[in-house]
């Protein structure tokens, strides 16, 4: 009778599933699965079904949705309720932003000037000639290079603290992106690194040298580490296919602006300590953490990977409530074969993620893709220094690069990934090159080429990015997404010193950039396209789904 009774039940589906006919169904599909007489479920177990209450004629054979058709159809249209979600979640993105770059102005080397002219001359090295001699532009505690008397102190004690926050978010990046995955999940996860970045940022004004200053630095970037891959994750999960590639933008836009807010904030203390700008940056974000708990709702596909089908099918059901008005659909929990978390099972996606040899392949090639642009993309900004240029408006200027980079984003949604990418990591570094080549005695043309290069490189991110949440599925995509970011990170703890190297010699900076990221993007020829792909959310659909692929690709050539 209970084998009766639910397959009653699954026949009950209505119109919040689109069932499509049986000549359009393809045997082989992943997608669905065929209910056949002994009640099985195939390969993929059973999952919850959302119906309503309307009467349907019983068939020989039924299909049923995957998890992806529920969401799909739960989300539908994108409307205020997912935009407004969108905007919350990207937003952590603006203060991840702001401590990402904002040792451009708090470790700024600061101007001088002489006060005894039989001593010192504009072209006096500072570090030659007694310092009653000469004084600080500016006040003294400007920045950590003046309050500390850093100005004669090594490439390798300057540059520690930008390096120390790099490998706290490498270390972070390894530790914390699993949670995301298993117990944490994604917005939890946002909202613990925000709150705790920010604390971090605020208690690092109490820092009395550069080695306890570089220690705050580290564990600030060990603790935003998780944001950016976490907030990707998240949007893409939370939207219908239609809308994956443009979620995305939000979270690119978001960055840039706390990018560009750093200039405003950096300009008007100007006169006062660098210790005042980490903490205009960190109060607003702790108010924002406080909102993101309370107002952002978690990923649907998390919950069911976690088994929580209560909460992800009320989620969907709510939503398409709000948008068709309806409110006459019921919950059906199919059984399913639920894996209770524990502490030797957190990083079980990682290991799930190098146990295929497909999957590591894929791994292992966008991490190398991850160092070479991600080298760019942010050794850029942070050598705006380099150029001999307002450090206020070069900031803005690459700030505003962005924006263009965004909307070239934007209209290569229905390109392909593969030579999207490929075409602006190289036209980048072809412009870091020629930054070599032109030298410091053209400016203006250098200039020109630092931005164009900063443009390619972050076209190039951002379709990488989403490119990266399409190869893996949801099992382990925050935890691929977040390796990756890993290797980006690995690429930038030696950025600094290269900057800093590169005061003197530009070879050593825009030149290596130039180098890293074209001899990356030949990692590309490795990896499959994705433009157009539903999103797979287990292991197994990813593997069938890549081996139908080839059976396609092999068919079409016979």
């Amino acid at each position: 009778m209970a084998d009766i009774q639910e397959m009653a039940d699954i026949e009950e589906l209505d119109s919040f599933i689109p069932q499509p006919s049986v000549s359009q169904l393809n045997p082989k599909s992943q997608w669905w699965r065929t209910r056949g007489n002994n009640g099985g479920v195939g390969c993929c177990g059973a999952i919850p079904i959302l119906t309503n209450s309307a009467d349907s004629v019983e068939q020989e054979e039924k299909v049923f949705p995957s998890t992806d058709d529920m969401i799909e159809k739960g989300f539908g249209r994108f409307g205020w309720l997912e935009f407004v979600q969108c905007v919350l979640i990207s937003f952590a993105s603006f203060f991840d932003s702001q401590q990402s770059f904002i040792t451009i102005y708090t470790d700024e080397y600061p101007t001088w000037h002489c006060t005894n002219s039989t001593l010192c001359n504009s072209g006096s090295n500072i570090c030659n000639i007694p310092k009653s001699s000469w004084s600080w532009d500016g006040p003294s505690h400007k920045t950590v290079i003046s309050q500390w008397n850093l100005e004669c102190a090594s490439s390798f004690v300057t540059g520690l603290p930008q390096s120390s926050f790099f490998i706290g978010c490498l270390l972070g990046s390894f530790l914390l992106s699993t949670l995301a995955d298993t117990s944490l999940g994604r917005k939890n996860t946002i909202v613990m690194s925000c709150f705790s970045m920010s604390i971090f940022s605020i208690l690092i004004v109490f820092a009395t040298n550069i080695w306890i200053y570089s220690a705050f630095k580290f564990v600030i970037g060990f603790m935003s580490s998780s944001i950016g891959t976490c907030v990707l994750v998240l949007l893409a999960e939370k939207v219908s296919t239609e809308w994956r590639f443009t979620v995305g933008i939000f979270e690119y836009f978001c960055f840039t602006l706390g990018y560009m807010s750093l200039p405003g904030i950096a300009y008007f203390n100007r006169f006062n300590s660098w210790r005042l700008v980490y903490v205009c940056t960190s109060v607003p974000a702790i108010c924002y953490s406080v909102l993101a708990y309370i107002f952002v709702t978690e990923s649907p596909r998390w919950l069911l990977t976690q088994g929580r089908h209560q909460e992800a099918m009320a989620m969907l059901k709510g939503v398409s409530s709000l948008e068709n008005g309806s409110n006459d659909l019921t919950v059906i929990e199919a059984p399913v074969n639920e894996q209770k978390a524990s502490i030797f099972q957190l990083f079980s996606s990682m290991a799930e993620l190098f146990g295929r040899r497909w999957a590591l392949k894929r791994m292992v090639a966008t991490m190398v893709l991850g160092v070479g642009i991600g080298m760019v993309y942010f050794g850029m900004p942070l050598a705006v220094g380099n150029l001999g240029f307002n450090i206020y408006l070069a900031v803005v200027f690459n700030a505003l690069t962005e924006i263009p980079a965004y909307v070239a984003t934007y209209f290569l949604e229905n390109c392909r990934r593969k030579p999207s990418i490929r075409v602006f990591s190289i036209a980048s570094g072809v412009c870091c090159i020629m930054c070599v080549v032109v030298g410091s005695g053209l400016q203006e043309i250098r200039v020109g080429l630092a931005m164009a290069s900063f443009f390619s490189a972050c076209t190039a991110f951002n379709v990488f990015l989403v490119y990266i949440l399409e190869l893996f599925p949801t099992s382990v995509r925050n935890t691929a997404t977040s390796l990756v970011g890993q290797a980006t990170v690995f690429g930038n703890v030696f950025t600094p010193f290269l900057i800093s190297a590169g005061r003197k010699n530009d070879i050593f900076s825009y030149g290596v950039f130039g180098l890293v990221i074209m001899l990356s993007s030949f990692m590309l020829l490795g990896l499959p396209e994705t433009r157009g792909l539903a999103l797979c959310d287990t292991m197994d659909q990813q593997e069938k789904k890549d081996d139908m692929s080839l059976e396609d690709i092999e068919n079409i050539s016979l």
